[in-house]
């Protein structure tokens, strides 16, 4: 034998030996059921992983528990692992040994000291739940409720799953495997050092940076870094607009300008107009009256249309100053949201930040070009566009009408409608009579084409002529007579008989000729007043003074009662 063969048994004697003395030490394994200890990986297979522990033989853990969410080993031979040792048998030499909930143990060691020092855990988010969601804080699944999850409400609660956040441990029972965080607890914490910190250089004018964390009709409220600012509608630019939305983003980052800050109610006034310059300064000389320019119509109301000069810039067009001859119920009539239209600047007032434009003065106003055109007295042509009651309406130009009035259609014939005499579509000859640029009246005439015949009727039916005339109307008060077409006299009901008339109807017929005298008349006011009765005063006063009727020298006798009585004295002779 030599001496390289009794080493080698020599050591091999020591190492059993060694194994034997360990074997049968009191501490080995001396492993406590449900401690944690370290073991090493000695077999990896499909189903199983393979840990020594120190102990008779090596614990069994099913590989599942070393798999991470894609389903791949995160475990490899010689690794150094902790587990957990969940049962020993010292008579079989068996053990029972746990990685998770090794894992388990650990992670609530650490959230318990989590919770004592009112720490912080980081969690990802990986499911929603009935009233919250389920919070993964590295091997143990904790609740977050609803109401945990941020300041505000979320509007998309689903947006947070897989998301990673940091947690405060509120509550944790082992024996259950219970945790619930809390995520709004470190906001507010956040928040309110953020809003300390703020409200010590908070001040006004001064330029700051928020996000858009919420959009009403009137404004947006901005989250300054623990303090909220309201940047109201009409601070946000200097154009119009109808809604926030319009320039404003939820969640978009912000630059502003603090317009007001009161440190007491904590309120803050925040700008985004004021960061740009006030178009409207010095506008009076960007915008002098008179001048004529292009804009866009940005919004219709009953009384106008507002005009975007430029962007922050509106001016108003009246309806009234829209058109000069259309007489518009509503500005739709003329132009429509978007539309580029030309105006006229007509006055500007900066202090009150108004611009009054007009629409018609682009164009001439066609009433001075009527007015030249036809000075009045001017005879012209035109076709009825309009009947009425009262009148009819000739076109003359574009959009301006003559108006022929009812009572200048005859000067004689007594015209109850204009549609007894015209119908729309007829051309007729008229006179002008008015134009009138302010009020903007264009009046004409057809009798006017004719002399007035009342202007001969005093020369022709002086006071005291006799004239013939035809009963045309019989009333209460007179009667009418016609002594020549158109021209009629009145005989009143006293100037009919010298004895009371109760009814003229029950003397005369319309329709025969009667005799009458002149005892009134006036071209001016067209009257011409007749009289039956004097007629017969006339004839009387001519008759011998002693066949008068009621002269004394009859007794009182009329002409017929002398006459009577000499008829029957004769009688009597005979």
């Amino acid at each position: 034998m030599t001496t390289e063969t009794i080493d080698t048994s020599l050591d091999a004697e020591m190492s059993f030996e060694s194994a034997l003395e360990n074997y049968l030490s009191s501490d080995f394994g001396d492993l406590e059921e449900g401690s944690i200890v370290k073991g090493e990986v000695v077999r990896v297979d499909g189903d199983y992983v393979l840990v020594d522990v120190n102990f008779k033989s090596e614990g069994q853990i099913p590989a599942s528990e070393f798999k991470d969410a894609e389903g791949a080993l995160t475990i490899n031979v010689g690794d150094v692992v902790d587990v957990f040792v969940a049962r020993k048998n010292e008579m079989e030499g068996t053990i029972t040994l746990s990685f998770e909930k090794a894992k388990r143990m650990q992670v609530f060691d650490k959230l318990e000291e989590v919770q004592e020092k009112e720490g912080t855990t980081r969690g990802r988010i990986i499911r929603r739940i009935k009233g919250g969601y389920t919070v993964d804080l590295g091997g143990v699944e904790a609740f977050l409720p609803g109401s945990h999850v941020d300041l505000r409400p979320v509007p998309d609660m689903d947006a947070l799953v897989n998301q990673e956040y940091d947690f405060r441990v509120l509550k944790i029972n082992r024996r259950r495997s219970n945790v619930i965080v809390s995520r709004r607890v470190l906001l507010e914490e956040e928040r309110d050092s953020k809003r300390q910190d703020l409200l010590l250089t908070l001040e006004e004018g001064q330029i700051v940076v928020g996000k858009a964390k919420n959009i009403t009709e009137y404004g947006v409220f901005v989250d300054l870094g623990g303090l909220d600012g309201l940047l109201h509608i009409t601070d946000m630019s200097w154009k119009r607009i109808r809604h926030p939305k319009e320039l404003v983003s939820l969640g978009q980052e912000l630059e502003l300008k603090i317009l007001s800050f009161d440190r007491d109610s904590q309120k803050v006034s925040l700008g985004m107009k004021q960061l740009v310059n006030d178009p409207w300064a010095d506008i009076t000389s960007k915008y002098p009256e008179n001048a004529r320019l292009s804009g866009k119509v940005t919004n219709l109301v009953d009384y106008g249309a507002f005009v975007e000069l430029e962007p922050g810039v509106e001016g108003l067009v009246h309806i009234s100053e829209m058109s000069w001859t259309r007489k518009l119920r509503h500005p739709s009539q003329m132009v429509r949201v978007g539309d580029e239209v030309e105006v006229v600047i007509l006055g500007v007032d900066p202090d009150k930040k108004r611009i009054s434009l007009g629409m018609k003065q682009v164009k001439p106003n066609p009433w001075e070009v009527v007015a030249e055109k036809y000075p009045e007295g001017t005879i012209l042509e035109g076709v009825i566009k309009n009947i009425t009651e009262f009148g009819m309406f000739i076109g003359i130009e574009d959009g301006i009408d003559g108006l022929i009035h009812v009572s200048d259609i005859s000067w004689t014939k007594k015209i109850r409608h204009p549609n007894e005499l015209f119908n729309v579509g007829d051309t007729v000859q008229a006179k002008v009579l008015t134009v009138d640029q302010e009020s903007e009246k264009f009046t004409l005439g057809v009798k006017q084409l004719t002399e007035d015949p009342w202007s001969k009727v005093p020369s022709n039916y002086p006071v005291g002529a006799m004239i013939n005339g035809v009963v045309t109307n019989i009333t209460d008060f007179g009667l009418f007579v016609e002594v020549e077409e158109g021209i009629e006299g009145l005989v009143h009901v006293s100037e009919i008989s010298q004895k009371k008339v109760k009814s003229p109807s029950e003397m005369f017929k319309e329709g025969v000729t009667i005799q009458a005298k002149v005892i009134h008349v006036s071209a001016e006011e067209r009257r011409l007043g007749l009289s039956i009765k004097q007629i017969k005063d006339d004839e009387e006063r001519r008759r011998p003074k002693e066949f008068r009727s009621g002269s004394p020298e009859t007794g009182g006798q009329t002409l017929g009662d002398i006459l009577k009585l000499k008829l029957e004295e004769d009688a009597a002779d005979n």
